[in-house]
């Protein structure tokens, strides 16, 4: 159990959201596994000294991350947002065929496929080998490494300095977080640029994203904290965007010139002043919230008569609020997800069977829970076949609803 802060070494006395006992979030299961699997404590809590929310226990992240279930190129929805960050990064950067661009966590290329159709240089950094393995099918030349400061150094070797450094959706997931920030440093250079895209803790409290809490996501950034670690190595931030990604997004440009464009940076400062994000007040009552809704989701599937419950989406998100609320696949009966990867095994803790989106759509359920609430939408397009027949489609964060 970790007592001290992984940044600044600071005492984690600030309570913020402890759900217990859980499986890893992606951790999936063969479909004749029988029996518990290993657990670990997830609780949250966040520094009293620089209020970094954090994890009180890690997981091996070689564990997590040997044989990763998670794809980017399986949703529209993130194809669609990362060919938009592309256009935008090389506009505002000014890259071009002598430019270099490396993205850290760069998952199966489907970011870096982008800068590469246009004749931009890139090189992507994964942990995840057989996630990786399909980016260097696909064309996309990647190191299959964890990033930090000894990777950077040998980059730096073989690559130099690259113009863009990209690390988006992966500052939650690095351990040892002043070893990623330096070497993000190392490989930018004093003249390159860092983007980093993370979910804003901001609203993540805001609308009760707890579900977004798992053993992968060892910090939940807010712009305080994340300007305070970029300072220690030597980095400004010169922009900050607000995203609707995850919920609620920052992207956050950084270099090593303290010069910049500003964006909506001072108005986030504000906000997460305005929340007392610099304060304990500011994560008080979130357990409580937490609790009222994991009770009315029990509550809603207990009760659900002889209506049949099914749900979509194996999301490593889907997994903790089935997890924390205790469901089973007594409750519902099975989960589609458009990965073949997922398709065939189970759900970790919950056991519910993993199915293809067309055994779902033949088993025509009443209610299908859709579990990435992120693309509910995209989602909701796809299974409108059964909603014209009468199927509820349902999301359960912050609250039960009905996807219009």
């Amino acid at each position: 159990m970790m007592v001290t802060c992984r940044f600044c070494g600071g005492a984690l006395t600030i309570p913020f959201c402890d759900l217990g006992a859980m499986p890893l979030a992606n951790s999936y299961l063969p479909h004749d596994h029988a029996g518990p699997e290993p657990r670990f404590p997830l609780n949250a809590m966040a520094c009293e000294a620089c209020h970094l929310v954090q994890l009180t226990h890690s997981a091996d992240a070689a564990g997590i991350f040997s044989d990763y279930a998670y794809f980017s190129s399986f949703s529209s929805t993130w194809l669609r947002h990362a060919a938009a960050f592309a256009e935008q990064a090389i506009q505002r950067f000014g890259l071009g065929s002598d430019s270099f661009v490396t993205e850290i966590a760069s998952n199966d290329g489907y970011l870096l496929r982008n800068f590469r159709a246009v004749g931009i240089a890139c090189l992507g950094v994964e942990p995840a080998a057989n996630v990786a393995k399909t980016a260097i099918a696909a064309g996309i030349p990647t190191e299959i490494a964890f990033f930090g400061r000894a990777t950077a150094s040998q980059l730096l070797a073989r690559h130099g300095h690259a113009d863009l450094v990209i690390a988006n959706n992966v500052l939650a997931h690095v351990p040892d977080v002043n070893d990623f920030v330096a070497g993000l440093a190392m490989l930018a250079g004093p003249r390159g640029v860092i983007s980093i895209e993370v979910p804003h803790l901001l609203k993540l409290i805001q609308y009760l994203h707890f579900d977004t809490i798992y053993h992968e996501h060892y910090f939940y950034w807010s712009l305080h904290t994340m300007e305070r670690v970029l300072a220690v190595h030597g980095l400004h931030v010169a922009r900050v965007d607000c995203l609707s990604t995850h919920g609620g997004s920052l992207r956050v440009t950084a270099c090593a010139s303290p010069a910049g464009e500003n964006g909506e940076r001072d108005a986030v400062r504000r906000a997460e002043r305005e929340a007392r994000l610099d304060r304990p007040e500011g994560y008080d009552g979130f357990s409580t919230r937490v609790g009222a809704a994991l009770g009315a989701l029990r509550h809603h599937l207990h009760n659900r008569g002889s209506r049949r419950i099914a749900a979509y989406g194996a999301a490593a998100k889907g997994n903790t609020l089935l997890n924390a609320a205790g469901i089973t696949a007594a409750e519902i009966a099975m989960v589609a997800d458009r990965n073949p990867a997922k398709q065939g095994r189970l759900l970790p803790g919950s056991h519910i069977p993993i199915v293809s989106p067309q055994e779902l759509l033949a088993f025509a359920p009443d209610e299908v829970m859709i579990l990435p609430w992120n693309i509910a939408a995209e989602i909701a397009d796809e299974l409108a076949p059964l909603a014209s027949h009468g199927t509820r489609l349902t999301t359960a964060i912050p609250e039960l609803r009905q996807v219009a």
